[in-house]
């Protein structure tokens, strides 16, 4: 059985293609498109240019499948509609236009989708992060049960939209940043415990992981980031030389405007929980999707 999955989120849209059988499911393609529809939000509503930008990407993607010759795929959308007034009229449009209906994730939906794709990845017990575009979810776990979880209003795209006047942020940016996320947790966490490690998730986490592999020349396939290392790594990229951007260009090209917002994102939530260390899962949101919303009850998992 082959199953695609669009991840319409905002700052990249993505299609995974699985191939399920006898409870496993193995990624066979996986192509990312950086749209960035946080950056079309005008006063709260999706622009007719963004709802554009999603609705081609879609039918592109629909278009691939079907020249695979693979079922329709399977949308959902994160805080790229959640978080609009027009969310009804996007969906429709695109349905309009693709054919494809698009499942809209409330923040808790997406937190517990998130944990349950990359449980068994990160430690036995801690906090779960899935940093996007647009949100930013927190789930706090033990085992394979979720103790509590949230849906934070901001992510690495939204956050330099508001806040950085050019490509990385000054003194002052990077003061805002971190004052918004503090808000947002006083918010919703008001007496957080103490963790000492955390499972991240989002194409923001791993990038930031890939960084401190170059700039500490460590194994290219650690997954680990301690909180001391994302410290340094900041505190590094406040003046960076040239030597330092040439290496995040190598990071992540398509995410040196957002990687260092993500990475204050990651560092004032370490701080406020006390973390140790971050280790980075490979799965999220759109494995947990697959396994909940597409699998369940058609297969033994």
């Amino acid at each position: 059985m082959i199953c695609g999955i669009i991840d319409l989120g905002s700052n990249t849209i993505r299609l995974s293609i699985y191939q399920c059988q006898e409870g496993q499911s193995h990624l066979l393609m996986n192509r990312k498109v950086t749209a960035g529809l946080a950056d079309y939000v005008e006063k709260g509503t999706l622009s007719p240019q963004g709802i554009q930008v999603a609705c081609h990407t879609v039918k592109e993607y629909r278009r691939l499948m079907e020249n695979l010759g693979f079922p329709n795929p399977h949308v959902f959308a994160t805080a790229s509609l959640r978080n609009v007034s027009n969310t009804q009229q996007a969906a429709r449009r695109i349905l309009e236009e693709t054919g494809l209906t698009v499942d809209v994730l409330s923040g808790e939906e997406e937190a517990q989708l998130s944990f349950l794709g990359a449980v068994g990845v990160g430690p036995e017990q801690g906090l779960l992060i899935d940093l996007g575009g647009g949100s930013t979810e927190l789930v706090e776990y033990q085992g394979k049960e979720i103790r509590s979880s949230c849906s934070l209003n901001l992510g690495c795209l939204s956050l330099f939209s508001r806040n950085v006047a050019s490509l990385l942020p000054s003194k002052e940016e990077r003061r805002a940043i971190r004052s918004q996320v503090r808000e947002q947790l006083d918010h919703h966490i008001p007496a957080p415990p103490t963790i000492a490690h955390a499972c991240g998730v989002g194409g923001t986490a791993r990038a930031a992981c890939k960084a401190a592999n170059l700039f500490f020349d460590r194994p290219r396939d650690c997954r680990m980031l301690s909180a001391g290392e994302l410290r340094r790594l900041l505190k590094r990229l406040k003046k960076p030389t040239r030597a330092d951007l040439h290496l995040l260009l190598k990071t992540a090209p398509d995410r040196v405007h957002t990687l260092i917002p993500g990475m204050l994102v990651l560092d004032t939530i370490a701080r406020t929980y006390g973390l140790e260390d971050i280790t980075v899962s490979p799965w999220g949101v759109r494995e947990g999707y697959l396994r909940e919303r597409v699998l369940k009850g058609e297969e033994p998992l």
